[in-house]
C-alpha cells in the first residue's frame, strides 16, 4: 500500500477520502464519536497539506434510498467542532449540490457528500452499477485516500471501485490498523490470548477455526457461549443457543485439545427470567442453569478467571461483549474483561464494533488500551485470513 506522501504534492489538489463516520445515533444525538475522532490524524495531514478534500462516508442501512434520518448531518457537525472549521455538507451524493459543493472548495478546505448508501449503485452487486457510481465520485477528485478500515472488507463503489480509478493511497488510519493486524497474525509474542464474545458463534466460526492454529488461548463469552456449553452436554435453559452449530462447536474443541491449545468457558454465569434490564439477575455454575432463565453475563467467578489469563498474555485480541453490557446489572463481565485489557503487559486490541463502544461506555478511555480497532468485521475478516478487497486494490 502506498501512503499520502508518495502521493506527491497535494496543494490545491481534490483528494477524496474515504472515511468510516458510522456513529451510533440517539434520534440525531451521536453517543460515540469514536470513528470521527480516529479520522482526524488524516484529515488534518490532508488539510496541512493544503488540499480540497472531500469526505465520502456511510451511516446506517438506507439500502439505496434517500432516508433523512440517516443523514450525515450530526457527523459533519461533530467532525467541524473537532477540526474548529466549517465542513461543507452536500444536499446529496453525487448531484448538483455535490457538484457545487466541492466547486466551492479552496485550499485546505473540507466537504462532505451525503451518505454515499442513498445511492443504490454503492452497494450493489453489479459491477458496473458500482463502477458507474464510482465513475461520478471520480469526477470530483484527483486522488483518492482510503481511511475508511470499518468498510475496507466490503466491494462497494466509494471502497473499492473508486480507488481503482484514481492514483490512490492508504490513510493513516488503515495503516495503523493493517501494521496492529499484521502483528496479530504474523509473529504475535506469546502467550496469545483471543477473547471472543458477542450473540452467535455462526458470526465468529471462521475467525475461531483460524485463530485455533496461532492462538494459544481462546477466551468465549457472551451469547454464544451457550452453545458451547451445550456441545459440552450442559442445559442452557432459555438462554440464546444455536443449535445447528453444536457439532460444529464440538469439533472446534477437539481441534483445540489435539493442538495444545485451550479453550477457555464459564464456570458461572448471570442468569435472568426475563431479556429486561431491570431483571432480577442471579449467579448460577454453568451446571445449574435453571430451564425458565436465560444467562445474560458470565459470573464473577469466570470474569474473575478471564482476567487472570488476560493480564498474563503479552499479545490479546478481544471481539465481543461477555453479556448484555449496556444493562448495569449484566455489565460486570465485560468490565472486568476490559480492566484486565488495560494491565497487559504487551499488545492489547480492542476488536472494534461493540466491544470499542462497551469500553467507552464503561468509563474507560481509548489509551488505556494498544489499540481500539474501528471496524469489527473488517478485523475479523482479516483475522479469518481473507483478503479484504478495499486493501487489495490499494497500491
Amino acid at each position: 500500500m502506498k501512503s499520502i506522501s508518495d502521493l506527491g504534492d497535494l496543494q490545491g489538489k481534490r483528494v477524496l477520502i474515504r472515511c468510516d463516520l458510522n456513529v451510533p445515533l440517539d434520534g440525531s444525538t451521536i453517543t460515540d464519536d469514536g470513528r470521527i475522532k480516529a479520522s482526524l490524524p488524516t484529515l488534518n495531514k490532508l488539510r496541512n497539506a493544503g488540499a480540497k478534500i472531500i469526505v465520502l462516508a456511510h451511516l446506517g442501512r438506507p439500502k439505496g434510498q434517500v432516508k433523512p434520518e440517516f443523514s450525515l448531518a450530526p457527523a459533519a457537525k461533530r467532525l467541524g467542532e473537532l477540526l474548529d472549521t466549517e465542513i461543507k455538507l452536500a444536499g446529496d451524493v453525487v448531484g448538483d449540490s455535490a457538484a457545487e459543493t466541492v466547486a466551492s472548495l479552496a485550499d485546505g478546505e473540507i466537504a462532505m457528500l451525503e451518505n454515499v448508501r442513498f445511492e443504490p449503485g454503492e452497494e450493489s452487486k453489479d459491477e458496473d452499477e458500482r463502477a458507474a457510481l464510482a465513475d461520478k465520485y471520480a469526477a470530483f477528485g484527483d486522488v483518492f485516500v482510503s481511511d475508511g478500515f470499518g468498510v475496507v472488507h466490503r466491494k462497494q463503489a466509494s471502497v473499492y471501485d473508486l480507488a481503482a480509478k484514481l492514483p490512490n493511497a492508504a490513510g493513516t488510519l488503515v495503516e495503523a490498523e493493517v501494521e496492529v493486524l499484521k502483528q496479530l497474525t504474523e509473529k504475535p509474542a506469546n502467550p496469545y490470548v483471543v477473547v471472543l464474545g458477542g450473540a452467535k458463534v455462526s458470526d465468529k466460526l471462521a475467525v475461531i477455526e483460524n485463530l485455533i492454529k496461532s492462538a494459544d488461548t481462546l477466551v468465549i463469552g457472551g451469547g454464544m457461549l451457550f452453545t458451547f456449553l451445550a456441545a459440552q452436554g450442559h442445559g442452557v435453559g432459555k438462554s440464546l443457543l444455536e443449535e445447528d452449530q453444536i457439532d460444529t462447536v464440538k469439533g472446534y474443541l477437539d481441534q483445540a485439545e489435539q493442538a495444545g491449545k485451550k479453550i477457555i468457558l464459564p464456570t458461572d454465569v448471570i442468569v435472568a427470567p426475563e431479556f429486561k434490564a431491570d431483571a432480577a439477575p442471579t449467579t448460577v455454575t454453568v451446571d445449574r442453569i435453571p430451564e425458565d432463565q436465560l444467562g445474560l453475563d458470565i459470573g464473577p467467578e469466570s470474569a474473575q478467571a478471564f482476567a487472570s489469563v488476560i493480564t498474563e498474555a503479552k499479545t490479546v485480541f478481544w471481539n465481543g461483549p461477555m453479556g448484555v453490557a449496556e444493562w448495569e446489572a449484566f455489565a460486570g463481565g465485560t468490565k472486568a474483561v476490559a480492566q484486565a485489557l488495560t494491565e497487559v503487559d504487551g499488545l492489547s486490541v480492542v476488536g472494534g464494533g461493540d466491544s470499542a463502544a462497551a469500553v467507552r461506555d464503561l468509563g474507560f478511555a481509548d489509551d488505556q488500551f494498544g489499540h481500539i480497532s474501528t471496524g469489527g468485521g473488517a478485523s475479523l475478516e482479516y483475522l479469518e485470513g481473507k483478503e479484504l478487497p478495499g486493501l487489495a486494490v490499494l497500491g
